[in-house]
């Protein structure tokens, strides 16, 4: 999902498009762009209307027709106008446009960029609520924490990236008072209902998560010929399926494109995005390694924190040389928004003037040197393009005396794989 990430994301994901259209790889088996997600079901929350401009399967809001539908469905007024990306929040959150958040399974407070600017944004809100599985940073500032359950307590559906539905099942009874993201949502609108004396929707009432997959069914074409009984007949279902006699889509376009003929896009080379220069001459990307999820929310509280338990800063062997540093050396990396303090790990693997820092580590939070600039279209933030000088350190005050061994003495990292 990286190539998005930078304020040319928009093209860097449409070069991909011009060129698999150029070689023919679309409408057959095989063929096709599939992102590999930085988590699993981000397929299936996007497709449920988990971005702020779509209802379920990308029907537009401000699609009068679509708008009409799910109001007269809800029998609620529904606005036309878009809602803000996630970094647009952080950035409403100053301005006192947003006054209160609900954070639902996400840890703003590591995965976003520019963290001096996200913490200062959320201490400007009235209330925040956190509703997840463990107190992560984000939680800490929290007014309310809701506690929920993990993907392994509950029902419901796992869409992968290629559009196949398919059943989650609870595994584990829930620990204490967790409860299921969707029975807390529709316990409070149920409170909120009874505050105001109205109704907020055509109801919250769900006594399991496949009443709430047939209402997304109804109103969604792409989804019709698809209900529990099928997905376990069948093991899962390609969307769209547009009845129940049709047989799923397992690749797009066999026989045309949407909008008739394919279309190449034009697209001029350059970008907005933060450059070295002489005062931070080397440029940071960061992403993920392979033993942690995301904002390590999960991996961070697990035993995966005994195999990679620290960040590392990954450095070409020709840039290491010329500043003096070795593999297990401490270095503090600062840009023009802050500094964090971590050790070198030299791999060829980094490009020369270019380093890699993991951004799962709250100690070493490389979003604290990222810039909250984002793609002008996609609103995607820049996290693979940041200025930053490297300088050599000593160890922070207390570190213990486990981590003090050289990393290549450490098999978890000696070669740590990478996502980026």
């Amino acid at each position: 999902m990286g190539i998005s990430q930078s304020t040319h994301g928009t093209d860097n994901t449409l070069s991909l498009v011009n060129l698999a259209l150029l070689c023919g790889h679309v409408g057959q088996p095989g063929t096709g762009l599939n992102p590999l997600r930085g988590q699993n079901n981000v397929q299936g929350c996007s497709d449920s209307g988990g971005l702020p401009n779509v209802y379920t399967a990308y029907q537009a809001v401000n699609d009068p027709a679509v708008q009409t539908k799910f109001q007269e469905y809800w029998g609620n007024a529904l606005s036309p106008t878009p809602g803000l990306t996630a970094t647009e929040m952080v950035n409403g959150a100053v301005e006192k446009a947003i006054r209160g958040m609900f954070v639902v399974g996400e840890n703003p407070m590591i995965s976003e960029p520019n963290q001096n600017h996200t913490r200062h944004a959320l201490e400007q809100l009235d209330f925040l609520v956190c509703q997840d599985i463990f107190i992560n940073e984000t939680g800490t500032m929290a007014d309310v924490i809701l506690p929920a359950t993990s993907f392994a307590e509950k029902d419901g559906t796992f869409t992968n990236t290629d559009r196949r539905v398919q059943r989650c099942r609870q595994a584990v009874a829930p620990v204490g008072q967790s409860r299921p993201d969707w029975e807390i949502i529709s316990d409070l609108a149920r409170r909120v209902e009874q505050r105001l004396g109205v109704k907020l929707s055509a109801g919250f009432d769900y006594s399991h998560p496949s009443e709430i997959w047939e209402e997304m069914r109804r109103l969604t074409p792409a989804f019709w010929g698809i209900d529990y009984d099928r997905i376990e007949r069948e093991g899962g279902v390609h969307w769209p399926c547009p009845s129940f006699d049709h047989p799923g889509t397992p690749y797009l376009f066999e026989d045309e494109f949407p909008r008739g003929r394919g279309k190449f896009w034009e697209i001029e080379y350059g970008t907005e995005s933060e450059q070295p220069d002489a005062g931070y001459p080397f440029n940071l990307t960061t992403g993920r390694v392979l033993y942690h999820w995301h904002g390590s929310t999960m991996s961070g509280n697990s035993r995966l924190e005994d195999v990679f338990p620290e960040a590392v800063c990954e450095m070409h062997p020709n840039d290491a040389a010329r500043l003096g540093i070795a593999t297990s050396d401490w270095v503090r990396v600062s840009s023009r928004r802050g500094a964090i303090k971590l050790r070198v790990l030299v791999t060829e693997r980094s490009p020369r003037n270019t380093i890699f820092i993991p951004f799962h580590f709250a100690e070493a939070a490389a979003n604290l040197l990222t810039l909250d600039r984002v793609d002008n279209r996609a609103k995607i933030p820049d996290y693979k393009n940041t200025a930053v000088k490297i300088e050599k350190a000593s160890a922070p005050e207390g570190w213990g005396e486990d981590y003090e061994k050289p990393l290549t003495d450490r098999g978890a990292i000696k070669d740590p794989v990478q996502v980026h």
